[in-house]
């Protein structure tokens, strides 16, 4: 029997620090001094004009907030104005996207609209009135001068740009974003808003309320008019309607005739990993027993959700066992379960606050640090937009910044709803950077597609590619069934990502099974991203692709083919080099590289814009024997190519290197590697500009060679590289096939 060969582990021992390249010197500039002060000397004073016409009690501390609209030539980090604001005392405290058509640019040929960076910068009044005579005062070298040249609009942010929607006239909760200022005592905004509030006749929760960055997320409850007056108040960011839960209902009920299965005898795989499931709770009999470690409801006083606990076990039987086969056996769970019901007879009741009761319960579960991996099935009936990061994905993101949880994160049913307006893009929180959104496929055979009722991308830059996979969900033509109610093992036909996202975390936890805990969450999302296969299909639709339903295919090295993981820690400001293993006599003939890169971030929710603190930028160089003359390192080729789901304007700028996940691979001929490497640049921001005091963060990196002219190619490289790699072998027995 020929041997298996899995994954190869320790490639970060091929990892050295370098130092950097030579910094470019700046680009053109747009508008001179003279100009600029011409241009937003009008736009200053009309700003400070508005604000001044504001209530004082809109106003607490005499604060004021403007839109400042940076030239979409100047978006990059290094742009940010930070001269110019200390000194005219105002300061950012949050970001957008927007599009604009400028009145001039760098590029060749007339402006036309693209996207570039809004702030939202605050300080007193005051400070804007002075802005006007500031510009006339300014030597033209300094700091300041260049920053003022590169703003392209500068307005206040009026009262009516701050709702999204009022909704329907019955309406009465909402919920609100509130910006806080960064280095003030915070409660000074939160209780000058509960004030004002109660002036205008609206109820705030505060009990409910979310802090996420620097923003408040609260809900509140109000006539139509009193959300107007309320939108008077200066730190409001966003004011939207209340969206409604989404994800609890089964979309077939259990009942009439009930096909059967065999459930199996063993124990679980592994007994290692810590699995969570966050939904409905479970109904009073069911056939998981043996699987379930715990069951734990986190609100006590709460009944259960009849349809709920049938959603419940839904989902937890489609991660312990996957799709199941009518009249067939169930696989075996790969780890035990717990379940934490979230969702209780409250939800039916309509209650506008659910959504943020719901929220806190998961909040708990992920302080709490006990999990390794959780899956999430339900969220706001909201698509994502552009403008605005959810208090949901602000919360869970912040929580899985450190990289020791991998989260799944069902994508919504939306899927056949109104692509041109985006009702159908992925629905919060699958905007998460630092979690895995799934979509639903068709099928499990290689001629699968997206199901029609799986959202669509793409999610909110950084975080383009979304879905980031896809897994078996269901539809019309093939159910996924999974367990029903009941001490008898019976069998409910089923459709939506609610079960594509829990079937997909069975294999991360496979592999966490198999290979135990050498491989850190973070390694086992870059290895399912990088074992993903998109077909034909559009990365819009499917994202990064389907993972395979052979756990085998993810986890082994066929013929001719070698995969390398990287473990470890970037340090902000540092270079890093990741040498590419090939055996000591070169490769011949064609061959193929792949690699993934994931990172785990922390995050600025109040800036949309610059919404990654953490982002790397990666150049591949294939041979050292290449060097230009005067240069210290080799010629680079482009690996990762963002052509393909970037606009132009994100392309010209920083923004690529902002994305927690990196994906590519390259054709190229064998000889014309000689010693390749991989150069990495961990860059660091804050609030949309330089970062001071950045912490490291932990990094993935799946390297494989494909080299079908070398079909001992894994061995070749194990030799060669004895004192360094090593299999990541299994840690149970396997049975012959995996799935």
């Amino acid at each position: 029997m020929s041997q298996t060969n899995f994954l190869i582990g320790r490639g970060e021992l091929l990892t050295h620090e370098i130092k950097g390249p030579k910094r470019k010197p700046g680009k053109a500039e747009v508008y001179s001094l003279q100009e600029a002060a011409q241009r937003l000397g009008p736009q200053f004073a009309e700003a400070a004009s508005t604000l001044d016409a504001l209530p004082s009690a809109a106003c607490p501390g005499d604060f004021g907030i403007a839109r400042l609209t940076m030239n979409p030539s100047y978006i990059a980090r290094s742009f940010f104005p930070i001269a110019m604001l200390r000194t005219v005392g105002l300061e950012s405290v949050g970001s957008r996207t927007v599009k604009l058509t400028p009145d001039g640019w760098t590029k060749k040929g007339d402006p036309r609209e693209c996207t570039t960076t809004e702030l939202f910068v605050a300080g007193k009044r005051q400070a804007f009135r002075q802005l006007k005579a500031w510009t006339r005062e300014i030597e033209a070298e300094a700091d300041e001068a260049l920053d003022l040249a590169h703003i392209e609009r500068f307005v206040a942010f009026a009262p009516e740009e701050r709702i999204v929607s009022l909704g329907r006239k019955k309406d009465r909760f909402f919920e609100v974003g509130i910006h806080l200022l960064p280095d003030e005592d915070r409660l000074f905004v939160q209780r000058a808003f509960a004030k004002y509030a109660t002036g205008v006749e609206a109820k705030v929760h505060t009990e409910l309320g979310f802090t996420a960055g620097n923003l408040w997320f609260v809900p509140v409850e109000g006539s139509h008019d009193s959300i107007d007056k309320l939108a008077e108040f200066v730190f409001v960011r966003v004011i939207r309607p209340m969206p409604k839960l989404r994800g609890m209902r089964p979309v077939h009920r259990s009942g009439g005739v009930l096909v059967g299965c065999s459930l199996p005898t063993e124990q679980p795989l592994s007994s290692e990993p810590k699995v969570a499931i966050l939904d409905g709770g479970l109904p009073k009999q069911h056939a998981i027993g043996p699987w379930l470690r715990s069951y734990r409801v986190l609100d006590e006083d709460a009944a259960d959700d009849p349809q709920g606990v049938e959603h419940g076990l839904g989902v937890t039987s489609a991660f312990l066992f996957g799709p199941i086969q009518p009249n067939g056996m169930a696989s075996r769970p790969f780890a035990y379960v717990d379940h934490l019901r979230v969702l209780d007879k409250d939800a039916e009741t309509e209650d506008p606050l659910e959504l943020y009761r719901t929220l806190g319960f998961v909040e708990e579960v992920l302080l709490s640090r006990q999990y390794q991996f959780v899956n999430l099935s339900l969220g706001p009936d909201l698509p994502i937009e552009d403008t605005d990061v959810h208090a949901w994905t602000s919360v869970i993101d912040d929580l899985l910044s450190d990289g020791d949880t991998l989260m799944t994160v069902a994508i919504g049913n939306n899927g056949e709803m109104d692509r041109a307006v985006g009702n159908a893009r992925v629905q919060v929180p699958s905007d998460c950077v630092n979690a895995l959104a799934v979509g639903a496929a068709n099928d499990t055979e290689p001629t699968w597609a997206r199901a029609p009722y799986s959202a669509v991308g793409p999610g909110r830059s950084p975080g383009v590619v979304k879905p980031d996979l896809m897994a078996f969900g269901g539809d019309a033509a093939k159910y996924f069934h999974v367990l029903s109610p009941g001490k008898k093992a019976a069998l409910a036909p089923q459709l939506g990502t609610s079960y594509a996202s829990p079937y997909l975390l069975r294999s991360a936890v496979g592999v966490r099974a198999i290979l135990g805990a050498d491989l850190t969450p973070l390694a086992i999302k870059a290895l399912l991203v990088h074992a993903a296969d998109a077909s034909t299909h559009d990365k819009l639709d499917v994202g990064w692709g389907k993972v395979p339903e052979d756990l085998m295919e993810v986890i082994t090295c066929p013929a001719g083919t070698a995969r390398v993981v990287y473990q470890g820690e970037l340090k902000p400001g540092k270079y890093l080099r990741a040498t590419l293993p090939i055996p000591p006599d070169g490769l011949k003939g064609n061959i193929r590289l792949k690699a993934t890169f994931c990172y785990a971030s922390p995050t600025d929710p109040q800036d949309a814009a610059a919404y990654t603190r953490a982002g790397l930028e990666v150049v591949f160089r294939p041979s050292d024997k290449k060097i230009k003359d005067g240069k210290a390192n080799a010629e680079t080729k482009g690996f990762f190519d963002m052509k393909k789901y970037a606009t132009e304007e994100e392309r010209r700028s920083d923004l690529g290197k902002w994305e927690t996940v990196l994906h590519g691979g390259k054709g190229m001929r064998g000889s014309s590697l000689d010693n390749p490497v991989f150069d990495i640049h961990y860059n660091a921001r804050e609030a949309g500009g330089r970062a001071t005091g950045a912490e490291k963060i932990r990094y993935a990196l799946i390297i494989t060679v494909e080299a079908p002219k070398h079909a001992d190619l894994y061995n070749d490289i194990l030799r060669a590289y004895a004192k360094t790699l090593v299999p990541i072998q299994p840690q149970v027995s396997l049975p012959i096939r995996i799935r």
